[in-house]
């Protein structure tokens, strides 16, 4: 049976179990042997993280070419536009070339926890919270797309891998599922 231990990754803690520069780690997190994180976020951003034992199972995770979907809450400086979610709809040039179509809309009011330290914010300018789906993993592509419509993102939280979710679970807590 394998095992799949989803955790809430914390701004700044790197997606592997080791590093050589002092930054914290999934180590300093989870205390499940054997499990191997299915894909990375960058130190930067937040949410949810799939590990397994499961070698086909990561491959079909962190593989582009299985198409899993990603879900995305992207925290981003201004209010898009219809013209600029229908941009992200229909995929967005990059330095590394178009990307694939992405479901893209505003979300309501999103409450979640704080995150430390918090994002820069401007009086002037208000921030919208924006759920994109993608199917690819270049490197920081929904920073990149997002910054192409003209809308930075200041905080990104991964909600969703393919059928598994964040849910209730609190930054740096992890959850291993039950085998079926």
């Amino acid at each position: 049976m394998a095992a799949i231990v989803l955790f809430n990754k914390p701004f700044g803690v790197l997606s592997q179990f080791t590093s050589q520069d002092g930054m914290q780690t999934l180590a300093d997190y989870i205390q499940r042997p054997g499990v191997y994180a299915a894909g990375r976020l960058d130190k930067d951003s937040e949410g949810l993280l799939v590990l397994t034992d499961d070698g086909p199972l990561q491959n079909r995770i962190s593989s582009p070419k299985h198409k899993m979907p990603k879900t995305y809450w992207a925290q981003v400086d201004g209010v898009p536009t219809e013209k600029a979610l229908e941009s992200l709809r229909q995929g967005v040039e990059l330095k590394d070339g178009w990307t694939h179509p992405a479901q893209a809309r505003v979300l309501p009011q999103l409450e979640v926890w704080p995150r430390t330290p918090p994002i820069r914010e401007r009086k002037s300018i208000p921030t919208t919270w924006v759920e994109l789906v993608i199917t690819e993993g270049r490197n920081r592509q929904v920073r990149r797309m997002t910054a192409a419509v003209g809308y930075p993102t200041l905080r990104l939280i991964r909600y969703a891998v393919g059928p598994w979710t964040l849910n209730d679970l609190a930054s740096g807590q992890w959850h291993e599922l039950p085998h079926p």
